[in-house]
């Protein structure tokens, strides 16, 4: 099922059973079957989205980034994929794709990650693991744990 106002380049490849919402951009990348994009989704080339993943609204998905299968990204989670960004040159030229490398971010199967957070690039998320809401998060997070904070810090249970 495809949403009204959607932009789908033609070299996107979609799995089985993919549900885009409405005004999703999708180029260069490849999404898994079963898997639901959010309206007002960004999805940039290079980017690999596994199977049965749920990508909320409002969330951007920057070159370099994999998401590994039944990954739930919540609303309006960013993706960074350079630590030093920067619009032009030392002389004043706007910079091109030469100019930058790609720091590439691993979310791993089953993740969990909040609304509204932030993942750095160069980043590991490991498998089962759940980024709260609003988090910042600038280094590996382990399989299995819960961070939140700016910056993501582990949170311990009370149980």
């Amino acid at each position: 099922m495809k949403g009204e106002f959607c932009v789908i380049a033609p070299d996107v490849r979609l799995g089985r059973d993919v549900v885009i919402y409405h005004f999703v951009n999708l180029y260069g990348c490849e999404i898994g079957d079963g898997t639901k994009i959010g309206s007002f989704v960004e999805i940039q080339k290079g980017v690999r989205v596994g199977r049965n993943c749920k990508i909320s609204s409002h969330s951007f998905i920057c070159e370099g980034v994999t998401i590994e299968d039944e990954v739930f990204v919540g609303h309006g989670v960013q993706f960074i994929n350079d630590k030093y960004p920067r619009a032009t040159l030392d002389d004043g030229r706007l910079q091109t794709d030469a100019d930058w490398v790609v720091e590439p971010t691993l979310v791993r199967r089953g993740a969990s990650l909040g609304t509204g957070a932030t993942i750095l690039s160069g980043i590991e998320i490991g498998e089962r693991a759940i980024v709260g809401a609003g988090a910042v998060v600038t280094r590996n997070v382990a399989a299995g744990s819960t961070v939140a904070g700016n910056p993501a810090k582990a949170v311990t249970s009370d149980k």
